[in-house]
């Protein structure tokens, strides 16, 4: 995963303020690496920072269109950010807790641009998204 600096920020056209510094890091030691606009929200209310929801939105728009972030819309109406990373990978989301896991598969990458080809596609890009019940207790037990 992409590490920031304040330059980084200064080469995207972005000032070096206190929120944006706080919500990169927040998404760049995020556990699942997926972070809700909320789920940065009240992690930053409860590390005590004076800041707003709609600053959060607005200063993941400003990360997006710069190309530090990418926001992933799933199914279940729920929009996540991630740092921008090098190499492409897809999304498994569980449709009981919402959690998100990556994983890359060359044979599927493979087997993508293969369609593409028969159908007279260059691939320009994809997104992949499987839905299913994580193997958490609870969840498994939701579909019982």
């Amino acid at each position: 995963m992409a590490s920031f600096t304040n330059q980084d920020l200064r080469k995207a056209g972005l000032k070096v303020t206190l929120p944006r510094i706080k919500i990169l890091e927040l998404l760049e030691s995020a556990k699942m690496h997926h972070m809700s606009a909320e789920e940065i929200y009240k992690a930053l209310i409860e590390q005590g920072e004076d800041v707003g929801l709609a600053t959060v939105y607005r200063v993941l728009t400003q990360f997006e269109q710069a190309g530090i972030v990418e926001r992933h819309n799933f199914e279940n109406n729920l929009s996540v950010f991630e740092i921008t990373q090098e190499g492409h990978h897809d999304h498994l989301v569980c449709d009981v807790c919402g959690k998100i896991v990556e994983f890359h598969n060359e044979v599927i990458e493979e087997e993508q641009l293969k369609v593409a080809a028969q159908n007279g596609f260059k691939l320009s890009g994809h997104s992949l998204v499987l839905y299913g019940i994580c193997d958490d207790q609870e969840c498994k037990d939701s579909i019982k």
